[in-house]
């Protein structure tokens, strides 16, 4: 609804030929999930349907890396934040090049050479069972909250623009997405994240040639920005409650991303589809290589937006009612002049819901089955494991679903999600550092310091949705709207109070802020930090818990589960200097373990239980388990007690 004293704005919406192309995107989709549930003889095996029998190709990894998280929220999110922002977010940039040099040689190693399906079979191996089901149920109510996100948020952005019915689009997104991952397995999730990353690509390209040459070229949507004062690039302000800062977006950013491309399970599933690790690590830095050039076309879309609605911010008007509906107005103004090219565009943002929602159901259906249904049932059949396996798939899509109507709650979608991996996914970042770079961490630190960071984080994060915290952003204009014979200052309060609310600009003299003092200086902390907070609180409770209660002895260590950071960090070190940098873990041995594993090892947790009774009987001291989890037997007994308890 238009604000009063604005004239309405002939919109255009939705026409026959642009509801065709994207009903062919959607075939298309479903096409390759019923190609796949049947060539070679279909999903028989939950090797084939949750990891593609490991046999997949470079680039299709590497496009379904880029497509997982790089979803429908980036492409409304991020223009949108360039909008009200400015290009701040672009800078993230540095963060991708960290982040994929640490998730190859730090955390990818140890997945890889263990052989996973699920990444939280290491914390078992590292820890305890009762610390792998703490890391599994986190990840699924991380991801069960942000595939609601995904799945809402473009519906109702759409919805306003388009005229497309918000819960036709969420039920119809919804159930095809649900049955082509549960026909077709990774396989199918693989290739149609190929083709929607082509699809939104297209999109952004559409948007940012057409908006170029209505507005006189780029370097004219460029000067326009820095007028506007969208162009930022570097703020070295220290202070950690600025929004967005070089110190947040590199720091923050980097420990946020590496906890999703590093130990995100959607990831890790997707990086032991392929046959070595070397060709792994090239499937993640090509996928660094895309996140740079969707992260640019996304931010080239937003100072096109800017370009476009300097004279008349159109949610100050009335035209829409969130930011997150900026691209599709857009769209409709100067990509409706040719049938179709809407189409396509939304084709783009339900293409980047779909290839995140697929990932998510394929690693929540491989969470589950590996860390829970096999624990309980232990004597199905291979195939009986395949049916529920996709029997998961499609009740995690039907709570998906219902998660959509959770996300009409939250405020702007691309802090909201990333908020989420934040508070969820920072603390088990944290784990996993803890057990992968810190030999002497035993099981009580995990579980101290894992719940010391959820509860810090969540803390901060609760509070700084209670008391939102005030954000300085760039002046905008509605000076060039049309008006119903009325100046602007015939708008009424409502209107300039929704302004005011909506867009604090800075202003000279100081700015009133009556919130408590913890709401001024713990709430207000950039959420960029949140996971930089988890890690540290992981780290640090982890381990001054571990060497309170018994640290655990390196040498006792199965050496895969742990990454010899020195090693890969000082290579050229003399090898007598790099032993002693390993801190006694015996790296020497890795063929060993794996020789056993190979040999045949025993189901989960029944090996130590067994080669400690053997020495038992024989009247010796029992060795450290190969999962590094029982240093002697007074630390089996107190971990045992402890996982009772809870």
């Amino acid at each position: 609804m238009v604000n009063p004293g604005f004239a309405p704005r002939d919109i255009p919406l939705f026409s026959i030929p642009d509801y065709v192309v994207f009903a062919l995107m959607l075939a298309i989709c479903t096409g390759i999930g019923i190609y796949y549930a049947c060539a070679g003889g279909g999903q028989r095996t939950t090797r084939q349907f949750l990891l593609a029998d490991r046999q997949m190709q470079i680039l299709p990894v590497a496009m379904s890396l880029l497509a997982s998280f790089m979803s429908a929220i980036t492409v409304l999110g991020t223009p949108a934040e360039t909008y009200v922002y400015g290009t701040m977010y672009f800078m993230f940039c540095i963060s991708y090049l960290v982040m994929g040099m640490a998730a190859a040689h730090i955390y990818m190693p140890v997945f890889f050479n263990l052989g996973v399906t699920s990444a939280y079979e290491y914390l078992e191996r590292r820890f305890s069972k009762g610390i792998r089901r703490v890391g599994s149920a986190t990840f699924i109510l991380q991801m069960v909250m942000y595939m609601g996100i995904v799945l809402y948020a473009p519906s109702l952005a759409l919805e306003a623009v388009t005229g497309m019915n918000v819960w036709a689009a969420v039920l119809s997104l919804g159930i095809i997405c649900t049955f082509y991952t549960t026909i077709g397995g990774m396989k199918a999730v693989l290739w149609t994240d190929t083709f929607q990353v082509c699809v939104m690509i297209a999109g952004f390209l559409a948007v940012i040639i057409q908006g170029c040459l209505q507005l006189g070229g780029i370097s004219e949507v460029w000067e326009v920005n820095r007028q506007g004062g969208r162009l930022e690039f570097f703020n070295f302000d220290p202070d950690p409650r600025v929004r967005h800062s070089s110190w947040s977006v590199h720091i923050g950013g980097t420990f946020m991303w590496i906890a999703i491309f590093g130990v995100n399970q959607a990831q890790v599933q997707r990086y032991l589809t392929v046959s070595k690790l070397s060709r792994a690590q090239i499937a993640l830095y090509l996928n660094v290589v895309g996140l740079w050039l969707i992260v640019t076309l996304a931010t080239l879309c937003g100072l096109v937006l800017y370009a476009f609605y300097k004279d008349c911010d159109p949610i100050v008007a009335g035209y829409i009612r969130t930011s997150d509906q900026l691209m599709p107005l857009i769209v409709m103004e100067i990509l409706s002049w040719l049938p179709g090219l809407p189409g396509l565009f939304v084709s783009c943002v339900f293409a980047g819901a779909l290839s995140t929602m697929s990932s998510g159901l394929n690693s929540l259906s491989a969470v589950t089955l590996e860390d829970f249904v096999r624990s309980y049932k232990t004597d199905l059949t291979e195939a009986q494991y395949t049916m529920i396996s996709k029997l998961l798939v499609a009740i995690y899509g039907g709570l998906m679903i219902l998660m959509a109507y959770v996300s009409s709650f939250l405020g702007g979608i691309l802090q909201a999600a990333l908020s989420i991996f934040g508070m969820i996914g920072g603390p088990l970042l944290g784990l996993f550092t803890l057990g992968i770079l810190f030999p002497w961490a035993n099981v009580w630190g995990a579980y101290a310091g894992t719940a010391s960071a959820f509860l810090l984080v969540f803390w901060v994060g609760i509070g700084a949705q209670v008391y939102k915290p005030p954000v300085n952003k760039p002046p905008i204009s509605v000076m060039g709207c049309p008006r119903l014979n009325e100046t602007i200052s015939n708008v009424t309060m409502s209107a300039v109070t929704m302004v005011t609310d909506m867009f604090t600009t800075t202003e000279a003299g100081p700015v009133v802020d009556d919130r408590p003092g913890v709401a001024k200086y713990w709430y207000s902390m950039s959420y960029l930090y949140y996971s930089v907070i988890a890690v540290l609180t992981v780290l640090i409770v982890g381990l001054v818990v571990s060497f309170i209660t018994g640290a655990q002895d390196p040498e006792e260590l199965d050496p895969r589960l742990i990454t010899p950071f020195f090693d890969t960090v000082c290579c050229c070190f003399p090898e007598r200097w790099r032993a002693k940098l390993r801190c006694g873990v015996p790296q020497e041995d890795r063929d060993y373990y794996s020789k056993r594993d190979q040999d045949g090892r025993l189901s989960k947790g029944e090996e130590m239980r067994t080669l400690k009774g053997e020495e038992e009987q024989d009247g010796e001291k029992p060795p450290a388990s190969p999962n590094g989890n029982v240093p002697d037997e007074r630390s089996s007994k107190s971990s045992v007690d402890f996982e009772s308890s809870i």
